[in-house]
C-alpha cells in the first residue's frame, strides 16, 4: 500500500507542498477557501501529517501511540493506561504516556507534540473547560489525526471509548431507595465534564422512576479533586442539624468518595451508621478505605484495551472510517460504606 505524502496532497490539491505544511500547522497566511479545499483533499486521500519520523537500526520504522490522561496518580486513569499498552505491545507498537495534569492548555500541549512528533494517534482523557477550550480537538479532525475519546465531548464528533454513566448512577440510586432511603444526595464532579452531566443525569432518572420528588438542591458540586471535596464536604455540613443530613451521599467518583469519608469522620459522622458513602469507578484501593467502599466498577482495563483498538484500527486503515462510540456497561459492587435501612 502506497504511503500517501505531502507531495501527493499539493499535487492533487494543485498547490505547493509549503501551502500543504501551512495548512498541517495551523498558519494564518492560507487562504480560507484553499485552506478547506486541502483539508478535503486530505481526507479524500486519508492523508496524514508526519513529524520527524524515527527508525530503528535494521531500518524499520518505528511505531508508537499517545495517551494523555488527566492525573498520574489517580489509579482509574493508570488502569486504562496499562489496558491501552498491553493491547498497543501486543500490535507492536510502542505507548508514550502523559499526564495533562487535569489542565486543559497541558492537554493542547501534548495533544499538538504528540501529532507533530510521529506519534501516529493518541487517547486523550479531555479536560473540557467550555466550548472554546476544544479547538486543539476540532485541530487534530482536520488534520486527520486518528484519536480516541474516554469522555464524550460535546461539540465534536470523535471515536470515544467511555461507560454508561447514567445507567450506572441510576443503578446505585435505585439500590438505595430499594434499601429505604428516601434522603439521598449527588455529590457532583466538575461542571462542564460530560461524565458529571451524565451523573446527573442518572440521578434524577432514578428519582423520577421513584415515589420520592427531586429538587435542584439534591445535587451538590463538590469537585473531583481531593482536597477540594474534602473542603467543601466540610462546608456543605457545617450549618446543618443532624435531622437535616442526608441519609445516603453518590459520589462524582472513588477520589471524592474517600475525601468526604475523610471529612465526614473530622465531624464525627459515621459511616455508614449515619450516613451511606457509595463511589464510583471501583479504583484498586476502594477496598481498602477506612471504610471499604460501596462503588460502581467501571471495567478500566477494557476501556484502555477498546480504545487501543479502535485508535490501531484507524492508524491502519488505507480509507477514513467511521466513528465509534463504545460505552461498556459497569457493576455495582456492594461493601460496608453503605447500609440497608429496611428490612426487604
Amino acid at each position: 500500500m502506497k504511503k500517501i505524502t505531502i507531495e501527493d496532497v499539493a499535487k492533487r490539491a494543485r498547490v505547493s507542498k509549503g501551502t500543504v505544511s501551512a495548512v498541517i500547522n495551523a498558519k494564518s497566511t492560507v487562504k480560507p477557501a484553499t485552506r478547506d479545499h486541502i483539508l478535503e483533499i486530505m481526507k479524500e486521500l486519508n492523508f496524514r501529517p508526519r513529524g520527524v519520523a524515527r527508525y530503528l537500526k535494521n531500518g524499520a520504522q518505528e511505531r508508537s501511540i499517545g495517551v494523555i490522561i488527566k492525573d498520574l496518580s489517580y489509579p482509574f486513569y493508570t488502569s486504562i493506561a496499562e489496558g491501552v499498552s498491553e493491547y498497543a505491545i501486543s500490535k507492536g507498537y510502542s505507548v508514550v504516556i502523559a499526564s495533562s495534569n487535569d489542565n486543559n492548555e497541558c492537554e493542547k500541549q501534548l495533544s499538538h507534540l504528540f501529532s507533530a512528533k510521529d506519534i501516529k494517534g493518541v487517547i486523550i482523557a479531555p479536560v473540557v473547560e467550555g466550548t472554546s477550550e476544544i479547538e486543539h480537538l476540532f485541530r487534530l479532525k482536520m488534520i486527520n489525526y486518528p484519536f480516541v475519546l474516554l469522555e464524550d465531548v460535546k461539540g465534536i464528533q470523535a471515536n470515544v471509548v467511555a461507560i454508561d454513566n447514567l445507567k450506572a448512577i441510576k443503578k446505585a440510586v435505585k439500590y438505595l431507595i430499594d434499601s429505604g432511603h428516601t434522603k439521598i444526595v449527588h455529590f457532583a464532579g466538575p461542571a462542564q465534564s460530560s461524565h458529571t452531566q451524565e451523573r446527573i443525569e442518572g440521578f434524577r432518572h432514578a428519582y423520577s422512576e421513584s415515589s420520592l420528588i427531586f429538587h435542584k438542591d439534591l445535587i451538590v458540586p463538590i469537585g473531583s479533586h481531593y482536597e477540594e471535596s474534602f473542603n467543601k464536604t466540610l462546608e456543605f455540613f457545617k450549618n446543618k442539624s443532624q435531622k437535616d443530613y442526608p441519609s445516603a451521599i453518590v459520589c462524582f467518583n472513588d477520589h471524592q468518595a474517600l475525601a468526604v469519608i475523610t471529612a465526614l469522620r473530622q465531624l464525627a459522622i459515621r459511616v455508614p451508621e449515619d450516613i451511606s458513602i457509595i463511589g464510583n469507578d471501583d479504583i484498586y484501593y476502594a477496598k481498602m478505605y477506612p471504610t471499604p467502599l460501596t462503588t460502581i466498577r467501571a471495567p478500566q482495563h477494557d476501556i484502555g484495551t477498546k480504545a487501543a483498538e479502535i485508535l490501531i484500527r484507524n492508524i491502519e486503515s488505507s480509507t477514513l472510517l467511521a466513528v465509534e462510540r463504545v460505552f461498556l456497561e459497569t457493576e455495582f459492587v456492594v461493601r460496608n460504606s453503605s447500609r440497608v435501612l429496611n428490612s426487604k
